[in-house]
């Protein structure tokens, strides 16, 4: 069986390469990759027969990669952290998934499941479970010291990570920090208008008045946010996308 590892954490891909060749079944690694448009690529030129998947990735999501090799006849096992609703929309589908750290007794449960899933089944299950990732993106849930926080992402209008920690800002005032990176948001935001303009900020394009080609994104309350070199044109791009209208 020839397998490509597409993952965005070198340490979690060697990992996974160890416990394969621990399993009785023969699985070649043909490839590894960290992003979406490094492993369309990869996955068109050595077509595998599995792909071990990483739900985030650094250039966007799990279903952006399988929505671009629609026509490639892969088997899928998901791998993901314990997200709520990654973990939602995966058990939504019925579809086979690994937590990380992964378990060497819980790859090869996986591994037997989807080998003896016909293709065209895992694909319909993994359209139940993109529809429910895709939709359910009104709101975050947030676990707080004492409480657990619902905020409403349209009010949201912009988060800022600093040392471990990530502070929510609200439109109506309020502000919540949980001991979360950026990271571990970003995906879920992306899907609910969000842009990442720098490592240390996302931002609700809905409450931006505007950007400064300088470098700087003016907010309607008058919040000014950073935007990077390197992220620079990926926003522009973003951002007059959803003003062009």
């Amino acid at each position: 069986m020839k397998a490509l590892l597409v993952e965005d954490k070198e340490q979690i891909r060697e990992g996974l390469k160890r416990l394969l060749e621990l399993l009785d079944i023969k699985i070649d690694v043909a490839g590894e990759c960290e992003s979406v448009k490094e492993a369309v690529i990869v996955a068109k030129a050595c077509k595998p027969d599995l792909i071990f998947l990483d739900i985030n990735l650094i250039d966007g999501t799990a279903f952006d990669f399988l929505e671009q090799t629609e026509q490639l006849p892969f088997k899928v096992i998901f791998i993901t952290a314990y997200e709520e609703y990654a973990l939602k929309a995966l058990k939504a589908g019925a579809v086979d998934y690994l937590l990380k750290p992964v378990d060497v007794d819980e790859l090869k449960i996986a591994i037997q499941k989807v080998s003896d899933l016909p293709v065209a089944t895992q694909r319909k299950n993994i359209n139940t479970a993109k529809s429910v990732w895709k939709n359910d993106n009104s709101k975050l849930i947030l676990s707080l010291h004492d409480s657990f926080q619902v905020i409403e992402l349209n009010d949201l209008m912009y988060c800022e990570s600093d040392k471990g920690y990530t502070t929510f800002y609200c439109s109506n005032g309020k502000n919540h920090m949980v001991s979360k990176t950026l990271k571990e948001f970003e995906q879920r935001l992306v899907l609910a208008n969000f842009v990442r303009p720098h490592q240390s900020f996302m931002v609700n394009l809905g409450f931006i008045d505007k950007y400064d080609k300088s470098g700087v994104i003016h907010l309607k309350n008058g919040i000014k946010i950073p935007v990077s070199s390197r992220k620079k044109d990926a926003f522009v791009s973003s951002f007059l996308n959803k003003n062009k209208h």
